[in-house]
């Protein structure tokens, strides 16, 4: 074992970073590479630009506990964002540690050496080569791998096509005809943004409605501004105030059905004042709050008074060479086709092969969807962790938050395999088995099974996605190893 044991992270994303601020400020350590296939850090808010991209968590909670900031408003749009994680590497010299241009295309554990075997390429040389790691930490996250629909004759398509996730600059909408596939939180963003051009004409392919909220986003007042920068703790008191809003979310509409019957009541009244006439129908979901992600309406609801908008709910069949057959047989005339399709959620996307001889994609696909031992460990897998795992996502509260905390709890379970009083920790069978059957019971008595979504495997088996309960549950169980549940190979 090398005199100074080395940690590899994937990903410079923001699990990745609050991961790497976690091993200098917890642990006093600086020996770990950061593999980012990118050329900047940032990850989900350097690569989503498209127009109206923001945060639907308030930033005070969207932030590291460690590293509150002065915005500007209560929701951060994405360069706001974006720039707060470059700033975050700086202040704490991440950018020496960072292997920027390089993805990671595989890893495998080496039980003799006790170290992951990983196998990088160089996204501008193509550069091939292997490096070796006692600890392997992957921050991917779930919004890493855009999805895009499967829709017969794509590839047919000659005019320009896009996923949201990827926006295309260079391409001029103006005087175009948009088809928009998907109608989620990134379509619910940016239509509004796209169709304020009336020379831009934008019909909205939509699949299932969804429950939406007003949009709480505003502009601090100078006065709160200078508060916050003159009295310190102003910006704590704010950050557990939007956290105790959230967990009161979280009862509303994922615990009490009879307050979640109130809110839905509240969001049909809201749609219902605010979209025309001829959409309400259709914009008012029949699956009850929750079991989907709820949006924020940024100015939607009021774009759809535009005559250059239009919402069409009757499916797709084809694409062709010059638009879309809808299902009805209607062959509507498109330039462009955005994908607003989200992510593939519930796939591992590298393959990592651990002791047992079979890849974590392999594992997953086994137990029938991704599986992980508080979001964390795998078993088969020693020294290997992840940020944002399975069951890790809440519908009501901040991933940053989430991220943050499983840091924490990865230096703890690390500081032993970096002190060389051990060389490997692998959680054990039983231990991920029972946990999973406690949330997955949990789970099946809640509000999530009740719809398909991208919380599930295809959108309707596991639920693999979701944490089954508050943010301040997910807390209490990750603030303390508990060793028991880890086989542990002692120097």
């Amino acid at each position: 074992m090398p005199s100074s044991p080395n940690v590899a992270v994937i990903g410079a994303g923001a699990g990745g970073l609050a991961l790497a601020i976690a091993l200098k400020r917890r642990l006093g350590y600086d020996n770990f590479t950061i593999y980012e296939k990118a050329s900047e850090v940032g990850g989900t808010w350097r690569d989503n630009t498209y127009p109206g991209c923001a945060s639907d968590v308030a930033m005070p909670l969207y932030s590291l506990s460690t590293d509150l900031h002065d915005w500007t408003h209560t929701h951060g749009l994405q360069p706001a964002i974006h720039a707060y994680w470059i700033g975050l590497a700086r202040k704490y010299e991440l950018y020496p540690h960072i292997a920027f241009n390089h993805a990671v295309i595989s890893a495998e554990w080496d039980s003799a050496a006790q170290v992951y075997r990983i196998l990088t390429r160089n996204t501008i040389t193509g550069e091939v080569k292997t490096v070796t790691a006692n600890i392997l930490i992957s921050a991917v996250g779930i919004l890493e791998v855009p999805k895009y629909a499967s829709i017969r004759g794509v590839g047919e398509f000659k005019g320009e096509m896009f996923h949201s996730a990827r926006w295309n600059e260079t391409v001029k909408l103006s005087g175009k005809r948009v088809a928009v596939i998907g109608n989620g939180a990134s379509a619910t963003q940016f239509v509004p943004i796209i169709s304020q051009d009336p020379a831009v004409q934008v019909i909205q392919f939509c699949r299932t409605p969804n429950w939406l909220m007003p949009y709480p986003r505003t502009e601090y007042s100078p006065l709160r501004r200078w508060l916050t920068q003159k009295i310190p703790f102003l910006m704590r008191f704010w950050r557990w105030m939007v956290f105790v809003e959230m967990e009161a979310l979280y009862m509303a509409v994922f615990r009490i059905a009879f307050l979640r019957k109130l809110v839905m009541k509240y969001s049909t009244n809201y749609i219902k004042k605010n979209a025309p006439a001829k959409d309400v129908k259709d914009l008012i979901p029949t699956y009850p709050m929750g079991c989907k992600r709820v949006l924020y309406d940024a100015n939607y609801l009021a774009a759809l008074r535009r005559p250059n908008l239009a919402l069409n709910w009757d499916g797709i069949e084809a694409v062709t060479e010059g638009g879309i057959i809808t299902k009805k047989g209607e062959t509507i005339p498109f330039d462009v086709l955005i994908f607003a399709t989200g992510f593939a959620t519930d796939q591992y996307p590298i393959p990592v092969r651990g002791n047992k001889g079979t890849t974590i994609r392999e594992y997953y696909e086994a137990e029938k969807g991704a599986k992980a031992y508080l979001g964390t460990s795998i078993p088969g897998f020693p020294n290997f962790f992840t940020i944002l795992g399975p069951n890790t996502a809440t519908g009501h509260a901040s991933v940053i938050y989430t991220s943050e905390i499983q840091a924490k709890y990865i230096t703890q379970l690390i500081k032993p395999i970096l002190t060389q009083t051990v060389t490997s920790l692998e959680v054990k069978v039983d231990a991920t088995d029972a946990y999973n059957d406690k949330i997955q019971a949990r789970l099946s008595r809640s509000v999530f099974p009740q719809c398909n979504s991208w919380y599930r495997v295809g959108g309707e088996g596991k639920i693999t996605n979701i944490f089954p309960g508050a943010a301040v549950t997910f807390w209490a169980w990750l603030r303390k190893v508990n060793w028991n549940h880890y086989i542990v190979n002692r120097q």
